[in-house]
């Protein structure tokens, strides 16, 4: 879900930008028939969508690495150890970069995102939080997956107005879905 909200926000951006999802289950799998509803009213359709698994490939390859949950975050740098520097869980990136205030023009994003490890332990991702941690809605209600969808429809949306603050940002978000911009 998270990727397929950054998928729309970046895909209206002037710079190109690629996004790609992977997780630490099989390749292969088709999306929950809850998160398919639940996107489809963001007008999104993942049917096509299968499920791939982190590989140290994707993450020598990726700028940005964005975990749901501090797991996730782990388990990248346990592949790649030098992706520290850029991998965060989405939560975390968000909360250091309002605390840091918006990537300014002409700063790259790398020079950004390290000006936002100042303070940061490799042991802040031990454990779970909900500070950092996306709730998961896998085996949950309907409600869990609108839940879980709005609040990433959030954190997407702040991330992008933090990396590309000149953009006013393509799209509006709230807890019922998208709104017209």
């Amino acid at each position: 879900m998270a990727a397929a909200h950054l998928g729309v926000v970046v895909g209206d951006l002037d710079e190109h930008v690629t996004v790609a999802s992977a997780g630490l289950l099989e390749s292969g799998h088709p999306v929950a028939s809850e998160t398919l509803s639940v996107m489809a009213s963001y007008g999104i359709d993942l049917a096509a969508h299968r499920s791939t698994r982190l590989t140290a490939a994707a993450v020598e390859s990726a700028d940005l690495v964005l975990g749901l949950e501090r797991r996730h975050a782990r388990e990248a740098i346990l592949l790649v150890p030098a992706a520290w520097d850029r991998t965060f869980t989405l939560k975390e990136l968000v909360r250091r970069g309002e605390k840091a205030g918006p990537r300014p023009p002409g700063l790259a994003r790398s020079a950004w995102l390290a000006s936002l490890l100042d303070g940061r332990e490799r042991t802040d991702l031990v454990g779970r939080s909900p500070e950092d941690d996306v709730a998961d809605p896998l085996g949950g209600s309907l409600a869990d997956y609108r839940a879980t969808a709005a609040e990433l429809a959030d954190l997407v949306h702040r991330l992008a107005g933090l990396f590309w603050p000149s953009s006013s940002g393509p799209l509006l978000w709230s807890e019922a879905g998208p709104a017209d911009s």
